[in-house]
């Protein structure tokens, strides 16, 4: 069993970078656990709630279903906090519609004021039988049509 004095110092050498390599993982990784040795001071969970004031009140808004999409007529969705309308799941007015995308348009209010954005849907959206081009703001009795359903927003 006569070994070839290369052939062993490769195997050597080849050891010698292996353990090097694990060394420098090891430092590594010790040095990583000694920078997070304290918590963060917010980390702990408890923090100030905020002042609470009460935000004046703008008009309420509704969604009314005119016609199409596999709703009732004069169905009504409440625009507190927005609304999203396409064919998706996700959507929180979900129609039945061939030309609307998964999340087709949304509905939100802003400052007291009602707006419609398109979503970048493949059919666009209307908004009193104009192309809508980004959001627009929407006023009391405007109508959205999206594909064969429209929608009419009421204000009070």
């Amino acid at each position: 069993m006569d070994y070839d004095p290369i052939s062993v110092a490769l195997k050597f050498g080849f050891l010698a970078v292996l353990y090097l390599f694990v060394l420098v993982i090891a430092r590594s990784a010790l040095k990583d656990l000694r920078r997070t040795v304290a918590p963060a001071p917010d980390a702990t969970g408890f923090h100030a709630a905020p002042a609470y004031s009460e935000a004046p009140r703008g008009p309420d808004g509704w969604l009314i279903a005119e016609r199409g999409g596999g709703l009732e007529r004069d169905q009504r969705f409440d625009l507190i906090g927005g609304l999203s309308i396409g064919r998706s799941k996700e959507a929180d007015v979900r129609i039945d519609d061939r030309y609307a995308s998964s999340i087709h348009a949304r509905v939100f209010s802003r400052e007291g004021r009602f707006y419609v954005e398109d979503m970048g849907s493949t059919n666009g959206t209307l908004l009193n039988g104009a192309t809508l081009q980004g959001e627009a703001e929407a006023i009391d009795g405007d109508t959205v049509q999206i594909g064969d359903t429209i929608f009419r927003l009421e204000v009070s």
